[in-house]
């Protein structure tokens, strides 16, 4: 396999099965689970919310630790926590242990992510967004498939009123299955890491762990425009936590169709991220992003109004072209202001912007929507990505060639 697979290919390989993974134990499932258990809006915010926590602590040291000992052998960290945790839900029967086990799940994609994206950079030259892009596009159509296959698995039984256990069990068992593939093709393919610190002391190796990890989040060009992807991510964490319970609870949606909208979404952010990526390569990344912005706050606060499910799917359509334009250009932008052999700290600085947005959003969405509607909780987060983009216009400096 090693001398059939290009590197890129082989990383695209990998992601896939991995995201496969972690999608079949996402939404729709988690927080359908979470509502199966007898969770609470604030309860079940917060289960989708704690994976995405543990990116906070662990993407940036994992980045910056990929530029010491090497990409690959970090990444298979991370891909092991893919293919061991999504076996651990089988044994989950109260909510305490599911966001126990959620927590420790979110190391997957801490270590994995952003790693992954530098070795992207790594190898994309002056086709950054191009190449994140596609990279990007590619992996996520495990998303695209996980999320409708998970809302199949829960609406298998035909006449019963709800997924039972059993049916969640499936779910976590199908996302075992994808973790497990994902880890045996990396092991494959991913061979020859070239260790940057052989031959040095550990104190060396240390020194340039921390100085890397300094002059990266010293950058406030870096942090804000790591910033607006984090509250682009806000809304999106929302929506994973809250388009399945508000497609099934209030639009009378059945679990497939719920699944069916998330995944709609990513199939048009798959479609369209290669095309924008090349376009922020040749014409600059900042419009773009703000675009993306105003797209996604649109499409996000329109959704309480309606309960068709052909109207919810063209909110999931814009939404994702939104999203698209964002992470299409902010990733390569900030990839673009930072030395090479920082790319790492880099994406990890990055990822756990990104992640402090991912997170907040269910967790924010449960606090407003526990007393409040639908339409006030999406429309006061909505209100957050217009004020922010203006500011991001006038404060981030770069020179775009």
């Amino acid at each position: 396999m090693k001398n059939i697979l290009s590197p890129f290919t082989a990383l695209c390989s990998v992601g896939f099965f991995a995201r496969l993974s972690y999608a079949l134990a996402r939404s729709p499932v988690l927080p359908l689970f979470a509502l199966y258990l007898g969770a609470g809006p604030e309860a079940i915010g917060f289960a989708v919310g704690i994976s995405t926590v543990t990116g906070i602590f662990f993407k940036l040291p994992a980045g910056a630790l990929s530029d010491v000992i090497g990409r690959k052998r970090t990444m298979l960290i991370g891909l092991v926590v893919f293919a061991v945790m999504p076996f651990a839900y089988v044994w989950v029967k109260d909510y305490s242990l599911l966001v126990v086990i959620r927590f420790l799940h979110g190391l997957a994609t801490a270590i994995y992510g952003p790693v992954a994206m530098a070795v992207v950079a790594d190898i994309a030259g002056k086709n950054k967004g191009e190449m994140l892009s596609w990279f990007s596009s590619v992996t996520i159509i495990g998303n695209l498939l996980g999320a409708p296959l998970g809302g199949f698995i829960l609406h298998s039984t035909p006449g019963a009123a709800g997924p039972s256990l059993l049916e969640f069990r499936y779910a976590y068992l199908a996302s075992g299955v994808a973790g497990v593939l994902s880890l045996v093709v990396a092991l494959s393919v991913l061979r020859g890491d070239k260790v940057q610190e052989k031959g040095r002391g550990l104190k060396e190796a240390y020194k340039r762990f921390s100085s890397g990890i300094k002059e990266v989040i010293s950058d406030r060009n870096v942090v804000i425009i790591s910033g607006m992807e984090g509250l682009q991510n806000l809304t999106v964490g929302a929506l994973e936590a809250f388009l399945p319970i508000y497609a099934v609870t209030v639009a009378g949606l059945n679990e497939f169709q719920a699944g069916l909208l998330w995944g709609v979404q990513v199939i048009v952010t798959i479609l369209s991220k290669p095309i924008i990526g090349k376009t922020s390569d040749r014409h600059g990344r900042k419009p773009l992003i703000s675009i993306g912005m105003v797209l996604c706050a649109v499409s996000f606060g329109a959704i309480p109004l309606f309960q068709s499910f052909y109207t919810l799917m063209v909110c999931a359509i814009i939404f994702g072209l939104g999203e698209s334009f964002v992470t299409s250009s902010s990733a390569a932008l900030v990839a673009d202001i930072c030395k090479e052999k920082h790319f790492g700290t880099a994406m990890g600085t990055f990822g756990t912007i990104f992640d402090i947005g991912h997170a907040t959003g269910p967790i924010l969405a449960g606090i407003l929507l526990a007393s409040h509607s639908y339409l006030f909780s999406f429309w006061a987060m909505s209100a957050l990505l217009l004020l922010a983009t203006p500011i991001f216009v006038m404060t981030v400096k770069v020179h775009e060639s």
